[in-house]
């Protein structure tokens, strides 16, 4: 198949894939703020996809795919760059680079950490693309309280401080208890 056709065919599998993904189960219109949340996207231009992945930890995961001559890429936001524990943060993402399926951590010039990969785009299916995505939601959200962890421990402890010392909630702190409460 010549590379142009291969492109065209990425892009209509792609689009027929996140139309599914982006659509609720029951065929219904999915209810803004309900407990099913599905994947939104949009195409700024050809072969360019936007897909924003909700999540439960981090709200939402907005992913870049972009078709290109001969692979699919993909782009995510996880967390920006840490205030501290650099070393530690970087080698626990090394650790998890070697189980993970068609993505990798990767740090940009800032220190931001993001996930990327390429997939050929031979390989474009609606299973992949799920699988692909599935891989990107799991890690930018199931490490996202992780990372917060390791690299902003104090930034933590003094929002809880600030929040506590003017009687505001700290509901979405409640996963750092471990790092807020006093020492026993």
């Amino acid at each position: 198949m010549a590379a142009d056709d291969q492109e065209t065919a990425a892009r209509r599998t792609i689009e027929t894939a996140l139309a599914a993904l982006a659509a609720p189960d029951d065929g219904q219109q999915a209810e803004p703020g309900g407990d099913e949340a599905a994947i939104s996207w949009e195409s700024p231009s050809p072969g360019h996809y936007v897909v924003t992945l909700p999540g439960t930890r981090k709200l939402s995961t907005t992913c870049s795919l972009k078709v290109g001559r001969h692979s699919l890429s993909v782009n995510a936001f996880v967390i920006r760059r840490p205030d501290e524990n650099h070393a530690e943060v970087h080698r626990w993402l090394l650790e998890r680079n070697a189980r993970l399926f068609g993505v990798a951590y990767a740090v940009d010039p800032l220190g931001d950490i993001y996930l990327a990969g390429r997939l050929p785009l031979a390989a474009v299916t609606a299973e992949e693309l799920d699988r692909l995505l599935g891989a990107v939601l799991e890690q930018a959200d199931g490490s996202f309280n992780t990372l917060l962890e390791k690299g902003f421990t104090s930034a933590i402890r003094k929002e809880y401080a600030w929040r506590t010392a003017r009687g505001e909630s700290t509901r979405n702190l409640d996963a750092f208890r471990h790092l807020t409460r006093p020492a026993e």
